[in-house]
């Protein structure tokens, strides 16, 4: 499955500007902390009827792209 970028927006006036899920107060860090703390797919779907599995794939895309952006600084 190819993840939506569509899916995530920024606004300033949502969770302080935080990338969050479209349509939620959902960041997406907070997909990635539940995913860090052992959560499944399922379980966050279980328990964040709001999302979608497409969801997680678009926050989890999101957090790799700008992870490849940064660039590491050599000192």
């Amino acid at each position: 499955m190819v993840a939506n970028s569509n899916l995530i927006s920024i606004d300033s006036q949502i969770r302080f500007g935080k990338p969050c899920i479209k349509g939620t107060r959902i960041c997406v860090t907070d997909i990635l902390e539940w995913l860090a703390s052992g959560m499944t797919n399922q379980e966050i779907l279980n328990d964040y009827p709001l999302l979608s599995e497409e969801a997680i794939f678009a926050a989890l895309s999101f957090s790799a792209n700008r992870e490849a952006m940064i660039k590491t600084i050599i000192v």
